[in-house]
């Protein structure tokens, strides 16, 4: 700065007519530009103005990249010929490994590379597990179909995990750290998924009307190890962390229940995502009898043998027949309650970032807390909700005057700490346990388009088999984001103020306005 001041004033000291003198006032201005232009480009800065920073590496992604042990190249190819929709994706993307390249002091390698550069890119790609894509391109005023590539190749030493496509950056850094995790040795635990006792299928046919878990499935094995159970002939080994039973809809044998039991006494954790209540495709609805009472109890716990209401639900589709014409509408549907964030447990890293969960068809959960256990209720209804407990009313036209036993019930419920064991085999101080009265939440109905259900899921999953820091990576993803409505007293004082708000302010400033003008002039007839 003082090199500057200094040529300022040289060129003061110089005798030039007025033309001279503007024409080096110009030159000088575009100069201090270019320099100032030249300093804040060597100045990287990014400010993130998202409520969760969703351009921002999470804390766990800044962590494992700073503690790698050795280097990890990633390469992404993206080919230059694609549509311009994906022109911002290919910024985002080397924005996103850039900063873990900032944060691995050196160990992580970037490369982006553009696929036309190769030989056989074709062949050479697909080797490495990323395919050929196709797009149409607008060219010659006219569509035409290109072929690229949008994945990304991650090396550790001689292992490799490849992203196929990369389609948004929503749900990228999840893959890229669990990946890094995955690479460099860290062991993730193995999940043991029940499949006896009729639960939700991961495979089928849906054409069939077969209600399945395909997606779920997917993201499980995307980042665990699973372990498919028969309870009523198989060991829960010792390398599994987690059991996961989902829709069951036999009974539990008491063997069955000792092993389940005799799992979470070993500190383990078990996740039970079970029916109250089996409803039929034709909407016939009966109770679900699991007997699970004998288990549950000794935890402090019992699943209900209702179906819950709430004026808080998500939007279903029906058809009705009308002789030759059949008709498809969609309605408001009681009997999906839809949680919303006032009513989860926003302290707890499942829920404290998503926006909102359906529970279809979901029954109550009634808690007794036992000595020493922590009880964390992870999602519930409004206070306006109702259960059904006989004479389940499933029709959407009549659901609405079924009645019921009014008031606000536990739909989901997390405990952690001290359990005792329901047939006598000890106690444990380091349970971990989740208790969801519905399956149909996780199932391919409900979780398709990167939902909320989807990320509750998954949330589940690590919440209780990991630490928390990849759960607040996904919770950035979460899709919905409702308004919050106000209370009636809010909405009436928001109408007055749209009725007389504007036409009281445009009379106080003219009433301003004018006694200042008044004032004015007789402060000017004064001091004449």
């Amino acid at each position: 700065m003082e090199i500057l001041k200094k040529i300022l004033a040289k060129i003061k000291s110089w005798k030039l007519s007025r033309r001279g003198d503007n024409y080096i006032t110009v030159a000088i201005i575009i100069g201090l530009l270019l320099v100032v232009n030249f300093i804040f480009s060597q100045i990287h800065f990014r400010a993130d103005l998202t409520a969760n920073g969703d351009y921002s590496l999470s804390d766990v992604s800044k962590k494992t990249a700073a503690n790698l042990d050795d280097v990890v190249n990633i390469k992404a190819y993206f080919s230059k010929n694609l549509p311009a929709q994906y022109l911002n994706l290919q910024q985002d993307v080397s924005d996103m490994l850039a900063e873990y390249a900032n944060y691995s002091n050196g160990k992580i390698k970037v490369q982006m590379i553009d696929p036309a550069s190769l030989t056989d890119a074709a062949n050479e790609l697909a080797a490495k597990g990323i395919p050929t894509l196709q797009f149409n391109v607008l060219r010659n005023d006219s569509y035409q179909v290109v072929n690229g590539y949008l994945g990304i190749l991650i090396q550790f030493g001689d292992k490799t995990e490849v992203i196929p496509v990369v389609s948004d950056t929503s749900n990228l850094e999840y893959q890229i750290t669990s990946d890094l995790k995955k690479l460099t040795g860290k062991s993730l635990p193995v999940i043991g998924l029940v499949t006896s006792n009729k639960t939700v299928p991961t495979t089928g046919n849906v054409n069939n009307g077969d209600t399945l878990m395909t997606q779920a499935y997917a993201k499980l094995t995307a980042l665990y190890q699973v372990k498919n159970l028969d309870l009523s002939k198989d060991k829960i080994t010792d390398d599994i962390t987690t059991l996961m039973i989902v829709g069951p809809k036999d009974k539990f044998t008491d063997d069955e229940l000792k092993k389940i039991d005799a799992f979470v006494m070993k500190g383990k954790s078990l996740i039970l995502l079970a029916d109250g209540v089996n409803v039929a495709k034709g909407l016939g609805a009966t109770k679900n009898d699991l007997n699970l009472d004998k288990l549950l109890s000794a935890y402090g716990l019992k699943i209900n043998n209702n179906l819950i209401t709430d004026t808080s639900n998500g939007r279903a589709s029906f058809s009705s027949n009308g002789g030759a014409y059949t008709m498809t509408y969609m309605i408001n549907y009681p009997l999906w309650p839809k949680v919303l964030p006032n009513n989860m447990d926003k302290s707890n890293v499942i829920v404290a970032n998503l926006q909102s969960i359906i529970f279809p068809w979901i029954s109550s959960i009634d808690v007794t807390p036992k000595d020493g256990e922590n009880i964390v209720y992870l999602a519930k209804t409004t206070g306006e909700a109702r259960a059904q407990t006989d004479n389940f009313v499933l029709d959407p036209q009549a659901v609405g005057n079924a009645g019921g036993t009014a008031g606000q019930f536990n739909l989901a419920v997390y405990v952690s700490g001290k359990l005792t064991s329901a047939f006598g085999a000890g106690s444990t101080d380091k349970a971990r346990l989740a208790v969801i009265g519905d399956s149909d939440f996780a199932t391919d109905m409900f979780t398709g388009n990167g939902s909320d259900n989807m990320i509750f899921f998954q949330n589940l999953v690590d919440g209780l088999s990991l630490d928390s820091g990849l759960i607040n990576i996904r919770a950035k993803t979460a899709t919905e984001r409702p308004i919050t409505l106000p209370d009636n007293n809010a909405k009436t004082a928001i109408r007055y103020l749209n009725i007389f708000g504007v036409t009281v302010i445009v009379l106080v400033v003219g009433l301003l306005r004018y006694f200042l003008r008044r004032r004015s002039k007789r402060h000017v007839a004064s001091n004449m």
